[in-house]
């Protein structure tokens, strides 16, 4: 079987597990993980792939046994301008691709990989220095490399500004056969709900959606009760698949560790909620690990989307 057959093979499934109704459980947090296994402040997450691949593996079997049915690659800032300023940005490629066969090596038959793309970090011009083609060259080639690493679908997630994420989604769209989820990052202010660039969720969804998305959504920011929230504006503007990726609430500074408040029992009550609500795919972001999967495993386990 060549690529492009294996590729839209994947696409294909994915998309109908979404179609058949069923509630799709995604993943925890990346980051949260690797610091608890290791990962130092101020290190290059995407250089554990390399260095530590059995933390990486490990965190993938984790989430799978906790009930995940797809699980994020550990690929949210494997960018060569992300990468560059850990003076790794000559190894884009390989850092994605040992993303992905990692968590593929973990992955059971029926479970899902999802690339992970996260901003690139940069401005486009005019409020930066980097142009259109050079940011779609860089999606480019860290897409590329996940989906040759095994990926199934690809997540560009975490976004802020409409113009970013459709030259992501772009790059997947003409270079990949892979299904394609894009999220962004709202915050609550006096009017409503915005991303850092003045997007609201409704904007968000159009955009994203004229862009190629096959799936929409919003992850990290936010704690559950305000995910509820951001989701029941994004469903009231589409019927396309929702994801929602929530934060386990807002951190605080205890003792001098960084504590998330919300518990698994408390979110799993919530998770129920946004799969009532009509949200697709459901799981956690920063804050959140395995307990919390396996709380929101067995929430949503007897819900069926019509």
């Amino acid at each position: 079987m060549d690529i492009l057959s294996e590729t839209g093979n994947r696409k294909n499934r994915f998309l109908e597990r979404l179609s058949s109704g069923q509630i799709l459980v995604s993943d925890g947090a990346t980051g949260t993980y690797l610091q608890s296994h290791g990962l130092e402040p101020g290190a290059c997450p995407e250089e554990l792939n390399f260095s530590h691949p059995e933390v990486v593996q490990g965190m993938a079997k984790d989430y799978f046994d906790a009930g995940s049915d797809m699980v994020l690659t550990n690929s949210f800032g494997a960018n060569r301008f992300m990468l560059t300023k850990y003076g790794h940005g000559d190894r884009v490629k390989e850092f994605n691709r040992l993303a992905a066969e990692l968590a593929r090596s973990q992955a059971p038959q029926d479970c899902f990989v999802i690339g992970s793309v996260g901003p690139s970090g940069e401005f486009l011009q005019p409020l930066g220095e980097v142009s259109e083609a050079e940011m779609l060259e860089a999606f480019t080639e860290q897409i590329v490399a996940l989906e040759e690493g095994g990926a199934d679908g690809i997540i560009i997630e975490t976004m802020t500004a409409l113009e970013e994420a459709s030259l992501a989604i772009q790059a997947a769209k003409k270079n990949t056969g892979l299904a394609v989820i894009s999220t962004m990052v709202f915050d609550k202010g006096p009017r409503g709900f915005f991303t850092m660039m003045g997007v609201a969720p409704e904007q968000a969804v159009t955009g994203l959606l004229e862009a190629g998305a096959d799936v929409v959504g919003s992850n990290c920011g936010n704690g559950i009760d305000i995910m509820l929230e951001v989701a029941t504006a994004m469903r009231a503007a589409t019927s396309a698949p929702l994801l929602i990726h929530s934060n386990a609430g807002i951190p605080t500074l205890v003792k001098g560790e960084i504590v998330y408040p919300e518990s698994s029992e408390y979110m799993a009550e919530r998770f129920k909620a946004l799969a009532e609500m009509g949200v697709n795919i459901v799981g956690g972001c920063c804050g959140t690990g395995a307990e919390h999967i396996r709380a929101l495993r067995v929430s949503v386990a007897s819900l069926v989307r019509p």
